[in-house]
């Protein structure tokens, strides 16, 4: 169940593609589940067509989900390659920290500070986003 807060400061695409990549991470949404088209989902939680179009683009980018033309789109085999990047990820963060000698409480304030400001690195750029 997805559940969009308009009184949140996160933007919805951002709660929508939070909440779907959770729920297939989870393996609540199960590799070759088919999503309810862009529409669809838009028109049943009210929102814009482009908004939810936006969450499934970067759902897809992050290799979660795939499109399939007009068959649509479904929740990806490849999803737990997102879960190795990010352990990857956090390897080579802890190495970093590790290096530099910051304690480990420290380390989890800049992680959580990070996440907070929604600040996502893309893959494709290596430059820092606005989520």
């Amino acid at each position: 169940m997805i559940v969009i807060d308009g009184g949140s400061p996160v933007p919805p695409f951002e709660q929508l593609r939070a909440q779907l990549a959770r729920q297939i991470q989870d393996h609540t949404l199960a590799v070759g589940t088919r999503l309810p088209t862009i529409r669809r989902l838009a028109a049943d939680l009210g929102l814009a067509v482009n908004t939810v179009g936006r969450a499934y683009r970067e759902l897809e980018e992050a290799g979660l989900i795939e499109t399939r033309g007009s068959a649509g789109s479904f929740v990806s085999p490849t999803g737990e390659k997102g879960r190795e990047r990010a352990s990857r990820a956090a390897a080579e963060y802890a190495a970093v920290i590790a290096s530099v000698g910051i304690d480990t409480n420290e380390a989890i304030r800049i992680v959580k500070a990070a996440l907070t400001r929604g600040i996502a690195v893309s893959p494709a750029t290596r430059e820092p986003k606005e989520a």
